[in-house]
């Protein structure tokens, strides 16, 4: 890929359980971290919306045509709306990776889904779904799973786009952008 490829980086807002809908912010960032655009959409807290949302986010922009990459901060947004990310992938067109900074405890997530969702096993079933790999940044490691590259070339990606710290510039950019929308001001780590 590209030097100078472009990346939307998603992220939800700071929400309460107790709120319907959750704002979600996408940033289209060129490499390594000139921010050129902005989406957002909303999805619902604890819902099955978030990847359809997301489809018709990215693929109603202006922007679809330029995004070569899709990051996702964590493997759902608005709690436990879970993301799809080999269906975002089909349906955009453009590979999709996401990032956590733990590594996923699946046992502990299938006990919180159990305990609180009918529809638990469909939404275990997205978030264990694919190989969770770990990736070594210059500061601690950060995990991720891929859906349309090759681990190197997405390894790769990851570090174009990360300047400081562990996490890639667009979705940093993603979290201070909706941190300081809902709450007036950016708040902790992104």
């Amino acid at each position: 890929m590209k030097a100078k490829i472009r990346a939307i980086g998603v992220d939800d807002a700071p929400f309460s359980f107790s709120d319907e809908n959750v704002l979600v912010i996408g940033s289209l960032v060129r490499a390594p971290n000139y921010l050129e655009g902005v989406l957002s959409t909303e999805v619902s807290i604890d819902g099955t919306d978030g990847t359809g949302k997301l489809i018709e986010m990215i693929r109603d922009s202006r922007f679809y045509d330029q995004a070569k990459v899709i990051f996702i901060d964590g493997a759902a947004l608005g709690g436990f709306n879970m993301i799809d990310l080999e269906r975002l992938h089909k349906k955009t067109g453009i590979p999709a990776i996401s990032i956590t900074r733990d590594e996923p405890d699946f046992d502990s997530i299938k006990s919180a889904l159990k305990a609180h969702f009918t529809d638990w096993k469909e939404k275990f079933e997205i978030v264990s779904k694919g190989e969770v790999l770990t990736v070594d940044t210059p500061h601690k490691p950060i995990f991720v799973k891929i859906e349309g590259l090759e681990s190197e070339e997405a390894e790769r990606i990851i570090d174009l786009f990360t300047v400081r710290g562990r996490l890639p510039e667009p979705l940093r950019i993603s979290h201070i952008i909706a941190s300081g929308v809902v709450r007036g001001e950016s708040k902790g780590k992104p």
